[in-house]
């Protein structure tokens, strides 16, 4: 799995980047916020790379300009309903830091604000990512008691589900594996066993 890609901007679209990497080009969607903070063609750039494979179009790349958004980004892919889409939506409106704060005031018009995110939808952001600190900044360091600059720590069974769908399973099928495997090793469970019990489901 691509986890990041240093190389030269060859060139920038609407909805995708095209990084040359030792004359390899690889095409990385990103959010409008990511594409307009790019460095110019010619110039060389750092992406954090979000691996995605689906059987219809193979394997796509996301790419963030720092680790915050990346993992905020899978974070939000956890949640039932969020798609690659609307996670990136919903980052061009509100970087890391401002999504958790949004959700920890239960701020939903804030995220409701993202393209193709109605309310229903936005409500169920703000809950389920509600104390969950996505950036490193001071915003996010006020609610949770932690020292600013400490990095969020996805659930257990998020964390699990975002390495499934990093293995290429399907969202789906990685939520309910992990549910499956969740129910057996009960509510303590780390992520590590998790992730072992899920496939261990996906083998039967």
């Amino acid at each position: 799995m691509i986890g990041r890609l240093w190389g030269v901007v060859a060139e920038v679209g609407e909805e995708e980047a095209l990084i040359d990497v030792a004359g390899v080009g690889y095409v990385v969607r990103c959010g409008s916020r990511t594409l307009g903070r790019l460095p110019g063609t010619g110039e060389t750039a750092t992406l954090h790379i979000e691996s995605q494979w689906g059987e219809q179009t193979g394997m796509t790349l996301y790419g963030f300009l720092d680790r915050h958004e990346r993992r905020a980004f899978v974070m939000l892919k956890t949640i039932q309903g969020v798609g690659p889409k609307a996670a990136l939506a919903v980052l061009d409106v509100l970087p890391p830091a401002e999504l958790s704060a949004a959700a920890a005031r239960g701020d939903q018009a804030a995220v409701a604000r993202a393209q193709g995110v109605g309310p229903k939808l936005a409500l169920r952001i703000v809950t389920e990512l509600k104390d969950k600190p996505l950036g490193d900044g001071p915003v996010a360091g006020l609610h949770t008691g932690a020292a600013p600059g400490t990095p969020a720590k996805p659930s257990a069974s998020g964390e699990a589900v975002a390495a499934l769908m990093g293995l290429g399973v399907a969202e789906p099928a990685a939520r309910r594996v992990v549910e499956q495997a969740a129910l057996r090793l009960g509510d303590e469970a780390e992520a590590p066993g998790l992730i072992k019990a899920a496939l261990q489901e996906l083998g039967r």
